[in-house]
């Protein structure tokens, strides 16, 4: 009973300490983004290339998202004789929870990964340490400039996952299913709010922006500098990074449509 006493302890110990260490990391991290952003050629080129890594599949599932919509909310509205709503069901459930949350899900899977195994080899070629040895500080210089660059990165990436959505659900709803077109349009610009429903969703894409590229950094600056250490890292990055953005998404959704 005391040795598994000892160890439970030891276990939340070591979990504490990791979250602080997490903690002070991140404050680090922005405290460094003002330098980052007086070299913003570094940063562009860094939304460049995160939003690079993801587009192709953000617009792809953006567009199957889309058609299924589509297909299942028909299904579901026809049987109460309320098709009239299909746009403005499919283009609420796009901004408010499914553009964000699955953009930054697929964003840790793409991107997050390059980033944590770039900057985990990065570690194990001992290219950091060569750039402390010269003054030069890793986390303004190299991390910085990759954390703006996710955090700005995301929203544009949902925003476009829920642009194509809607697209896609109007193919599919108006072309292949015979929807009225002037329905699926009128019912979202009557009923959509502009701020309280597509820029809290775009809230919720920064944070989770904010999520995903801290964690897919902290883990591959913290990797073991060993080939097994960065693909731990990698897998662990991605892991982290869901269950954050999943639980986060709660919270914002209890927070921000609670009331109208």
């Amino acid at each position: 009973m005391i040795e598994l006493l000892r160890r439970i302890g030891e276990a939340t110990l070591s979990w504490v300490r990791s979250l602080g260490h997490a903690a002070y990391f991140f404050l680090d991290l922005l405290r460094h983004s003002p330098a980052a952003l007086r070299r913003f050629g570094l940063v562009v080129t860094q939304i460049h290339a995160i939003g690079n890594r993801s587009l192709a599949i953000i617009c792809a599932s953006g567009a199957a998202v889309g058609f299924v919509l589509a297909l299942q909310l028909y299904y579901v509205l026809s049987t109460y004789g309320a098709t009239s709503s299909l746009g403005l069901v499919i283009n609420l459930s796009l901004v408010r929870e499914l553009g964000p949350v699955v953009a930054a899900l697929l964003f840790a899977g793409r991107a997050g990964t390059s980033l944590t195994a770039e900057i985990g080899l990065m570690k194990a070629g001992e290219q950091l340490s060569a750039m402390e040895m010269m003054a030069v500080d890793p986390r303004s210089r190299v991390l910085a400039p990759r954390f703006l660059g996710g955090v700005v990165a995301m929203p544009l990436l949902a925003a476009l996952f829920c642009a194509i959505g809607i697209l896609g659900a109007y193919v599919v709803a108006v072309w292949l299913i015979g929807v009225d077109e002037g329905n699926f349009w009128s019912a979202m610009q009557s009923q959509v709010d502009v701020w309280h429903d597509v820029g809290n969703g775009m809230v919720k894409a920064a944070v989770f922006g904010v999520i995903c590229t801290f964690v897919a950094l902290y883990q591959g600056y913290e990797a073991v500098a060993t080939p097994g250490g960065v693909s731990y890292a990698t897998t662990r990055g991605v892991v982290i990074s869901s269950l954050l953005v999943l639980a986060t998404d709660f919270v914002l959704t209890a927070l921000m449509f609670r009331t109208h």
